[in-house]
C-alpha cells in the first residue's frame, strides 16, 4: 500500500470517530490545542525562520514570502482563531424541519460532515491551523498537503494539534500533513476518490487549474483575487480614499487586497489627482488606459486586455468609467468572482452594485480586506470559494458541512 492511500485510509476512518463526537469535547480539544500552539511558539518561529531564509535564498516571490512568515503575531492570530472556532456553535446535527406529507411522512434535513476534506495549498502555514480546527469542528478529518516552502513549519504545527488529539484518545489521522511535497504524491492524492471526499485548493492560477484539471475527486475553487474599488458620483471622496489606502497597501500580498480602482467620470478630475499624489507617497506602480493616463503622466499604458491581472504587490490597474453600467461590465469581464467594492452615498446605486455584481463578497462603503471570515464571523476560514456549489465566499463551519434527509414514518409503502 503506498503512502497517499495509507493517509487517506487512515483519515476515513478517523472521520467515523469524529462525526459523533460532542460539541463539549471537540470545544475542550480546540482549546488544548490554542493553548499548545501559544505555548510553542518560540519552537515554530525557528523552524518558519529557516524556511523563510531558504526562500528568500531561492528568490521566492515577495508575496509569497510575506504568507510564508510567521512571528509572535501571526501565531497569536492562529491561536485566537481556534478560540473563536470554540465560541461558534457546532453546525453537526442541526436540522431542519419540512413539515409533513400528506401520507404522514415526516421530513426533515440534518447537518453532516463532509467526511474527509484535502487542502492542497502553497506557501500558508497558517492554513494547517485553520484548516485542522475548522474542519475538527465540523466533524471533517483534513488531510494537508502544503507547499515544499512551508512544509517544516505545517509539520511543526500539525504535530503540536496531533499531541493534543492524542491526549484526548482521538486518532492523529483527523489532522494529517503530507510529509513529502513530491508532485506525483499530490496527483496520487487527487485520485483518491474513494477515500477523500472534496478537494480545496488555495494558491497561485497556475495551482488551482492544474488541481481542477488532473482531480478526479470534487474541487471548491478557491481561485485568485481580483478585486476592485468603484467609486462612484456620488461617493463621499474621503471615504474612497481611505478604502483605495487600505484595500491596496495595507498587505498586499493576500488575496482580498485590491487590484483595479474603477472611478465614474463625472468626479474623475477631482479624485484621481489626489489618488496619484496618494499612491505615489506609497509607491505603488500603476497600471492605466489612455483615456486615464493623462491623469497619470508617469504610469504604465495598458491596452484594455491589460486589466484584470492579479499583482500581489504594490501596484494597481486605475480606469475612468463613464457611469455604474461601464463599470459593472469591466468588473464582469475581469473580476475573478472575489470581492468588489462600491463607495457611494447613492442607495440606489449600492443596491443596483450589490444584486449585479457576480462576486462571492459585495461590499459597499467597507474595505475589501474585510473579506475575510474572521472579519465577517466565521472565525478562521478554509478560504474563499469563488466556484458556486454548495459554498460562495468565506467558507466557515457551515461550509465544511451538507446535509442529508430524515425521514419518519409509520409503515407507509409507495403504491
Amino acid at each position: 500500500m503506498s503512502l497517499i492511500t495509507q493517509l487517506a485510509q487512515e483519515a476515513k476512518s478517523a472521520a467515523y470517530e469524529l462525526a459523533v463526537l460532542e460539541e463539549s469535547k471537540k470545544n475542550q480539544v480546540l482549546q488544548d490545542m490554542a493553548d499548545a500552539i501559544r505555548a510553542n511558539k518560540q519552537k515554530i518561529i525557528e523552524v518558519n525562520q529557516k524556511e523563510v531564509a531558504r526562500a528568500k535564498e531561492n528568490n521566492l516571490e515577495a508575496s509569497m514570502v510575506d504568507r510564508l512568515i510567521l512571528n509572535e503575531a501571526r501565531i497569536e492570530d492562529m491561536a485566537v482563531g481556534i478560540e473563536t472556532i470554540v465560541e461558534l456553535p457546532d453546525p453537526v446535527g442541526a436540522t431542519r424541519d419540512f413539515g409533513k406529507r400528506p401520507n404522514g411522512l415526516d421530513i426533515k434535513k440534518m447537518r453532516i460532515p463532509l467526511g474527509v476534506v484535502c487542502m492542497i495549498y502553497e506557501a500558508r502555514p497558517n492554513v494547517t491551523a485553520d484548516a485542522g480546527a475548522l474542519c475538527f469542528k465540523s466533524g471533517n478529518a483534513v488531510i494537508l498537503r502544503g507547499g515544499k516552502e512551508a512544509l517544516d513549519s505545517s509539520l511543526a504545527i500539525a504535530g503540536l494539534m496531533q499531541e493534543v488529539l492524542e491526549k484526548h484518545n482521538l486518532p492523529k489521522a483527523l489532522i494529517t500533513v503530507v510529509p513529502n511535497p513530491d508532485r506525483a504524491l499530490m496527483q496520487e492524492l487527487m485520485n483518491q476518490r474513494e477515500y477523500i471526499d472534496v478537494i480545496i485548493p488555495r494558491g497561485g492560477e497556475g495551482l488551482i487549474n492544474y488541481v481542477t484539471d488532473n482531480a478526479k475527486v470534487p474541487v471548491i475553487q478557491h481561485f485568485k483575487g481580483v478585486c476592485h474599488l468603484y467609486v462612484d458620483k456620488e461617493a463621499d471622496l474621503d471615504k474612497a480614499m481611505n478604502l483605495l489606502l487600505n484595500g491596496k497597501t495595507q498587505r498586499t500580498g493576500v488575496c482580498n487586497a485590491l487590484e483595479g480602482l474603477l472611478v465614474h467620470e463625472a468626479i474623475a478630475s477631482d479624485f484621481l489627482p489626489k489618488v496619484a499624489e496618494a499612491l505615489s507617497e506609497h509607491n505603488v506602480k500603476l497600471h492605466v488606459d489612455e483615456r486615464t493616463s493623462k491623469w497619470f503622466p508617469d504610469a504604465d499604458i495598458i491596452e484594455e486586455s491589460g486589466y484584470g491581472e492579479e499583482y500581489l504587490d504594490l501596484e494597481i490597474a486605475i480606469r475612468v468609467v463613464d457611469d455604474i453600467d461601464h463599470a459593472l461590465k469591466h468588473i464582469a469581464r475581469f473580476g475573478s468572482n472575489h470581492t468588489e467594492v462600491i463607495c457611494t452615498e447613492d442607495q440606489a446605486a449600492a443596491t443596483r452594485f450589490q444584486r449585479t455584481v457576480d462576486a462571492s463578497v459585495v461590499m459597499v462603503n467597507a474595505s475589501s480586506r474585510f473579506s475575510d471570515g474572521s472579519q465577517l464571523g466565521l472565525g478562521a476560514e478554509i478560504g474563499i470559494a469563488t466556484t458556486k456549489l454548495h459554498a460562495y465566499g468565506p467558507m466557515g463551519l457551515e461550509s465544511l458541512t451538507t446535509e442529508k434527509y430524515l425521514v419518519n414514518g409509520e409503515g407507509q409503502i409507495r403504491s
